[in-house]
């Protein structure tokens, strides 16, 4: 399959808005953002037996490769505008391609993103793409705006991605994970809520490596510390029944990664609005603990008891574990 003919098969399903002044086709793609809005940028890379197992299906593949990006956009409260793919293949597969195209339109299409561009090279099975999404000035959501006293808050469940793989791991097919099968290869980015929290929410980060981990770059940027409450943390009922051991269940919670949910701080005193704000966009979202002073982070059960941290907090990049 020529590289042109690879690059027609997207083309037909890039998508349009009027602020693409030119997309797929030439050397870089034309963007006209409005003048009102800052640009935000976001790029992640996916690699076979990294990031997702060999053998899942290519439309989910492609579906996550964009997902991923369009979550450390809604970590932003960005809307996203545009997206660049650049796609390795270790051999020519057309129905791998147009297989993977119609996952990632698919997500695409759902919040208006034009694929403008991107680059096909053969070699180990990896995508990377690169998001654009506009704020408005002052508005971005970042890491380090956390103060004590502060709500810890977290949309959605933890574990179910991470379930899925520690079940495949130890042997149970794919086909039978279920709905925490489908979080794993078809993460939902809070785009809505993302959008909704700002204003409302003082630090946001979208929980990619582990909870724990992640709450750690937002307690780090910010300078303070947090207490958990490790028995609220929100559980899906997949993960309850294929995980019935707490103690199991609650460090796939914490250090499990690629939920894809937000952990955001936000004023006590706002605890309302956010909870409106997250209803009208349909996303549920649980309190888990506080922000404190200091930079400790602590963990407590539900009765108010010390729980220790665990060795491992989230994924670690070059720590040689995959999927």
């Amino acid at each position: 399959m020529a590289e042109f003919s690879l690059i027609d098969r997207f083309r037909q399903r890039a998508g349009a808005r009027p602020d693409v002044v030119l997309g797929i086709g030439d050397d870089a793609a034309l963007l006209a953002p409005p003048k009102d809005r800052q640009l935000v940028l976001a790029v992640d890379t996916l690699v076979e037996g990294v990031h997702f197992p060999k053998g899942i299906p290519a439309s989910a593949i492609g579906w996550k490769a964009l997902a991923v990006n369009l979550s450390d956009l809604a970590a932003m409260g960005a809307e996203p505008v545009v997206a660049l793919l650049a796609l390795t293949l270790p051999t020519d597969a057309p129905a791998f391609v147009d297989e993977f195209a119609a996952g990632f339109a698919a997500l695409a299409d759902t919040h208006r993103v034009a694929l403008v561009g991107g680059d096909t090279t053969r070699g180990p099975l990896a995508a990377s793409v690169t998001v654009v999404g506009y704020v408005a000035p002052g508005q971005a959501l970042t890491r380090s705006g956390a103060q004590p006293g502060d709500d810890l808050w977290i949309t959605g469940t933890l574990g179910d991605a991470a379930g899925a793989l520690a079940l495949w791991r130890s042997g149970v097919p794919m086909l039978r994970t279920g709905s925490l099968r489908e979080r794993l290869d078809r993460p939902a980015p809070r785009l809505g809520a993302g959008l909704a929290l700002r204003g409302l929410a003082t630090a946001c980060i979208d929980v990619s490596d582990g909870f724990l981990a992640d709450l750690g770059h937002v307690l780090a940027m910010s300078g303070v510390g947090a207490d958990v409450e490790v028995d609220v943390l929100p559980t899906s009922a997949a993960l309850a029944e294929a995980f019935p051991d707490p103690l199991v269940r609650r460090a796939l919670q914490m250090a499990g990664g690629d939920d894809y949910e937000l952990c955001f701080t936000a004023p006590e005193r706002q605890r309302e609005a956010v909870r409106a704000a997250l209803d009208a966009v349909a996303t549920p979202a649980t309190r888990v603990g506080r922000i404190t002073e200091g930079a400790s982070l602590r963990l407590f059960d539900a009765d108010g008891l010390p729980v220790p941290l665990p060795a491992r907090r989230g994924y670690v990049h070059f720590g040689g574990e995959g999927a």
